[in-house]
């Protein structure tokens, strides 16, 4: 694995929630935000705020449990790195997985076995999205975490993506996306990493502790976001004006 360059949680926020941004629970933010989602601009510290504030709507319960020292990189998958890539253990892919949650297992498992029910047409899909990356670029963010380059990774967002780019070909899932990993000597400690009993405690403990989530209430940060970018308009109008003149 290389590192190819230091990330910002700002911008590993932005591309976290770029890829959640289709999901019901932003249906009525979409008018509002979607600009501020789909072409951030990272220099903002209000526009920072609120894609966080959106992001933890959703997933604010899964980026507390990563230690509050993790550093963000740009990766370069190599090829040996694919056998050290792990798929999060949730829902259909416990099913898949027969006890490996190897991502080169997994994708091995949807090769050779037949699956029936849901969980032949959740693999439908992932065949389907195989063949896509296959002959389409795909320029959006996987992320990763880990302790350091050498141990083992967890896959914390892109299941879908990168066993559809793994089952297409290893050169397809290391040229189609842009591979963000976390690094922490304390990644041992979260649950996302780690699934053991004391980790598991410590999430339920946090999902309580949070059940009302000041973090993603966004009315203080678009009140704020509001007068400032009517005051832009106002500003950019005025100028449109003086130079039509």
């Amino acid at each position: 694995m290389k590192k190819l360059r230091r990330v910002t949680e700002p911008e590993v926020i932005s591309e976290f929630l770029k890829n959640e941004f289709y999901q019901e629970e932003f249906q009525h933010d979409r008018d509002q935000f979607e600009r501020l989602v789909l072409d951030p601009d990272l220099t903002n510290q209000k526009e920072n705020a609120i894609r966080r504030a959106l992001l933890f709507r959703r997933r604010g319960h899964m980026w507390r449990e990563l230690p509050a020292d993790t550093q963000w990189w740009q990766v370069q998958l190599e090829y040996e790195d694919l056998a050290r890539v792990r798929v999060f253990p949730r829902a259909h892919w416990r099913r898949i997985a027969d006890g490996s949650f190897q991502l080169s297992d997994i994708v091995r498992r949807i090769r050779s076995e037949r699956f029936n029910g849901k969980t032949r047409l959740f693999i439908s899909k992932i065949q389907a999205l195989s063949y896509r990356l296959r002959v389409h670029q795909d320029h959006s963010s996987i992320l990763l975490i880990g302790v350091d380059e050498i141990s083992p990774v967890t896959i914390l967002e892109g299941n879908h993506r990168l066993t559809a780019a793994l089952l297409a070909s290893p050169s397809v899932l290391q040229t189609r996306f842009s591979v963000l990993c976390g690094f922490s000597g304390h990644m041992r400690e979260s649950c996302w990493y780690e699934t053991n009993l004391a980790n598991l405690w410590r999430y339920a403990r946090n999902r309580i502790k949070n059940l009302q989530d000041r973090e993603a209430d966004l009315t203080p940060l678009v009140r704020g976001y509001a007068v400032e970018e009517n005051y832009a308009s106002g500003v950019a109008a005025r100028k449109a004006i003086t130079e039509s003149k």
